[in-house]
């Protein structure tokens, strides 16, 4: 299957590509080969657009995987300014050294998180961005499972105050990298960013809210291939959770071709895009393609869905459907129809969740992730924490 087409009939449940007989099956060797090792380092000025030409930008998370390479897109794409703001001290260094090296003179680094509303009021008060990329986002599910209240701080409130701040400086269009974790979500992570996508979508005003659900961007910070050839590198083994998981990949490029792509779908109202992706493939085929790749001795070893975990992921959810007006102004996009609350409803849920992260209360966190995706459902480590902290409130009350 080309991977510039988009087949529904994968779209709800994944199927996967085996290519444990790539071998015999040329056009799938030669799409797991690009995928797994591109020929070529990206070619940022290909990938710029004309729709940034003479803008002001400003990127959060600019110095991760997807931030830094928006960041040298955009600086490719002529822009009139361009703001890099990133929590991470080593990161903002990378991504400022590569463009200096590149040659920019437009763009300034900035130092700063988005749950600091001061600091994101001045940065737009100063810089003025017409067009925000906003990838900042914590994003390692098991990780996210054992520090919830920072993964509803940072994705649904950082997410919540920059929205705001545009809308009240007049930003012309945010552009928000969501992730297929956000479909019927069984992490925090992926509620947290399913939260985010409807706060975008819920906003009025005249900031076009563009959000953008990608699936599993190969070889970023984090993700699973660099890990492989870590432990390739190191005589194995390569850990695979389950024989049977399987998630949909695209390539950095294509990421960065899908969030630019959004700038050129002309719609007034909030949109949910899709860009279009291959069929899923099995985690452990991937495993098994860089060991022969490697020549490598080293063994699998299977170590079980962690928590969070899903055996396999969804692009779309069963309350959402793919717009009937197919691809998008030529974007590559498609639209999602998907549900959002009333505005009292949603209010009401992120007052929930603002007293819980205040309070560390799990129990209420939970109860307001729940009012607005009800879908949701806990980790055995989450319901395993709530467990403990119920029993340790109730033999407090004894006590007293």
């Amino acid at each position: 299957m080309s991977r510039n087409s988009l087949d529904c009939s994968h779209m709800h449940t994944a199927t996967s590509t085996d290519l444990r007989d790539s071998r015999t099956s040329g056009h799938l060797a030669l799409s797991w080969e690009r995928l797994i090792a591109p020929s070529s380092p990206p070619s940022w000025r290909l990938l710029g657009s004309e729709s940034l030409r003479g803008k002001r930008v400003l990127i959060t998370g600019a110095g991760g995987s997807i931030g830094s390479a928006l960041s040298h897109t955009a600086v490719a794409s002529a822009p009139a300014s361009l703001v890099l703001l990133d929590n991470s001290e080593n990161g903002l260094y990378e991504v400022d050294r590569s463009l200096h090296e590149a040659g920019s003179r437009v763009h300034v680094s900035l130092l700063g998180s988005i749950c600091d509303s001061d600091a994101l009021d001045h940065a737009l008060t100063e810089h003025r961005p017409e067009v925000i990329f906003h990838a900042a986002a914590l994003k390692h599910v098991p990780l996210m499972e054992q520090i919830p209240f920072a993964a509803i701080e940072t994705n649904v409130f950082g997410t919540y105050a920059l929205a705001h701040f545009a809308t009240a400086h007049e930003v012309e269009q945010i552009v928000f990298v969501s992730t297929d974790k956000a479909v019927e979500p069984r992490s925090i992570m992926g509620a947290s960013k399913r939260i985010a996508e409807l706060i975008l979508l819920s906003l009025r005003g005249s900031t076009r809210m563009k959000v953008a659900r990608l699936c599993n961007v190969m070889g970023s910070q984090g993700s699973v291939l660099p890990l492989f050839l870590e432990q390739i590198t190191s005589g194995g083994p390569v850990t695979v959770t389950d024989p049977d998981a399987q998630r949909y990949f695209i390539t950095l490029d294509e990421a960065v071709r899908a969030l630019f792509g959004t700038l050129d779908v002309g719609s007034s109202k909030a949109l949910l895009l899709l860009p279009s992706v291959g069929p899923a493939v099995r985690i452990l085929d991937l495993a098994r393609y860089l060991i022969a790749l490697h020549q490598s001795p080293a063994s699998i070893e299977f170590t079980g869905l962690r928590p969070g975990d899903k055996l396999s992921e969804q692009l779309v959810s069963s309350h959402e459907s793919l717009s009937s007006e197919g691809e998008l102004d030529g974007s590559g996009l498609r639209a999602i129809d998907t549900p959002i609350p009333a505005a009292a409803e949603l209010s009401a849920a992120l007052d929930t969740l603002r007293d819980a992260v205040r309070e560390r209360d799990l129990p209420e966190l939970l109860r307001g992730i729940k009012a607005l995706v009800p879908e949701y459902q806990p980790s055995s480590l989450i319901l395993a924490t709530r467990k403990e902290e119920s029993a340790l409130e109730l033999a407090t009350e004894l006590q007293a």
